[in-house]
């Protein structure tokens, strides 16, 4: 996969501004997103999931699946599942 961005983070209004501090806090906001997006699509665990979930029979199976109360996983349990598959 290959990520080609084409824009400028640069304001385009006048410049002869300074800029407010919302202003600030707003493109310092965009700026973090765009870098946390990037980084999701870089990631090769989140990509290999991306492509599994956007497959019509995953996604299917998926919306199908119904939650059976027996099998019902707290927070801090699937939290430690992750991590414990992550290393």
């Amino acid at each position: 996969m290959h990520i080609t961005t084409n824009w400028s983070a640069t304001a385009t209004a006048n410049t002869t501004r300074a800029p407010t501090p919302e202003s600030t806090r707003i493109r310092s906001e965009v700026d973090a997103a765009r870098n946390t997006a990037l980084s999701a699509l870089t990631n090769d665990r989140f990509r290999a999931m991306l492509e599994q979930i956007s497959d019509p029979g995953t996604s299917g199976a998926l919306m199908t699946m119904g939650s059976d109360s027996q099998k019902v996983v707290d927070f801090n349990t699937a939290l430690s599942r992750y991590a414990e598959s992550s290393e």
